[in-house]
């Protein structure tokens, strides 16, 4: 696509980069704006139903059940075959 199809040509995207550099808000305006930002998002933010919370309660505790599992797994395999490879273990 050229820049005609676009609809800007080169000279327009740099008249705009320095228009928008000189608007650019004062360190105090770009903190005030962030913290709208955030206040804005957290607005959005429900809070899950107690079922909801048991719920996903239970799946994480399930999932650290499960990795422990495997975790311990693969610390016995590999101690044993540590003991295979280098002799008795260091009890």
């Amino acid at each position: 696509m050229s820049s005609n199809e676009i609809g800007e040509s080169g000279d327009g995207l740099v008249e705009r980069a320095k228009a928008d550099r000189a608007a650019k808000k004062s360190f105090i305006g770009r903190i005030v704006l962030f913290i709208q930002q955030v206040i804005a998002e957290l607005k959005k933010v429900t809070t899950p139903t107690r079922k909801e919370l048991i719920n996903y309660t239970l799946v994480v505790l399930g999932f650290v059940v499960v990795m422990m599992a495997i975790v311990w797994l693969l610390d016995q395999a590999f101690g044993w075959v540590t003991v295979f490879i280098f002799g008795t273990p260091l009890n």
